[in-house]
């Protein structure tokens, strides 16, 4: 069975919101009917999350929770206890979604035994689905060769209108593995972008619905943050929203590989 449709479009991005901030956007964001939530361990909010969404009341089976394992914890006998961990601050017996959050620095834990301790863990019950972040295409690679590209729901990769990573979207295509987007408002600098601001203009849009629309319509999941009740609302709509040939045509030309993050001694060789 393939994993592939079972990716939310559209979740909530917890990256870089702590304590009381990410338990407000959080519980704002699910009960304005965001179900999908996005966090990591490095973001040091999984138990703000757990809390959030505990007291949201929302039924944990109409959640879909993803976490991400931090670069510390890939040893063969680091990640599953690590993943228990998350576990229990979001307080749920399994995540609906795993990924390996940036290539091992220096290659210091191989592809293979991190991808096969996060098989390991699907295997385990402690994460329904299983994926990457921030792999370029050497390392999808060697991840679906350790695991087959079947197993691999998504690579979570930066991609706005200003960096559009088409060779990976490609070879993550040929393979059937989904894509979701991080950062696919470009930190808030494309929302300025006048040829984006003349389409939402024409549509009635705001800039961050024409973005998040033009990702869905290619097929990206996206997970944009908000500390806002009035944009997390906002953002919701995107999912209303169809661009026209002409519109997704004038975004694909705003290409200009505007890559925000790559940390060093983290990012890989980009494509």
């Amino acid at each position: 069975m393939s994993t592939h449709n079972t990716i939310p479009a559209f979740g909530l991005g917890t990256f870089r919101l702590q304590d009381q901030v990410v338990i407000d956007s959080v519980k704002t964001g699910l009960e304005l009917g965001y179900r999908a939530i996005d966090t990591a361990q490095i973001y040091g909010n999984e138990a703000e999350v757990g809390q959030a969404i505990a007291e949201s009341g929302v039924a944990r089976q109409d959640l879909f929770i993803t976490t991400k394992i931090w670069t510390d914890n890939y040893a063969q006998d680091k990640l599953v206890p690590s993943l228990k961990d998350s576990l229990a601050k979001l307080r749920t017996d399994q995540v609906d979604l795993t990924l390996i959050h940036w290539p091992s620095p220096g290659n210091a834990v191989p592809v293979a035994e991190f991808m096969g301790a996060l098989a390991e863990a699907k295997a385990q019950g402690l994460t329904k689905h299983i994926g990457v972040s921030n792999f370029n295409i050497a390392l999808m690679k060697e991840a679906i060769a350790a695991v087959g590209a079947d197993a691999i729901a998504t690579n979570q990769i930066e991609l706005s209108p200003f960096l559009q990573n088409r060779k990976l979207v490609e070879f993550a295509k040929s393979q059937s593995i989904h894509i979701t987007s991080y950062m696919t408002l470009a930190y808030g600098k494309a929302l300025q972008d006048p040829v984006i601001g003349a389409i939402a203009k024409a549509h009635d849009a705001t800039p961050a619905q024409v973005i998040l629309a033009w990702a869905m319509q290619l097929g990206y999941a996206v997970i944009p943050s908000s500390t806002k009740r009035e944009n997390l609302a906002s953002n919701l709509l995107a999912q209303q929203l169809t661009l026209s040939d002409a519109d997704m045509a004038q975004i694909a030309a705003l290409e200009c590989n505007g890559r925000l993050v790559s940390p060093d001694g983290l990012a890989p060789a980009w494509d």
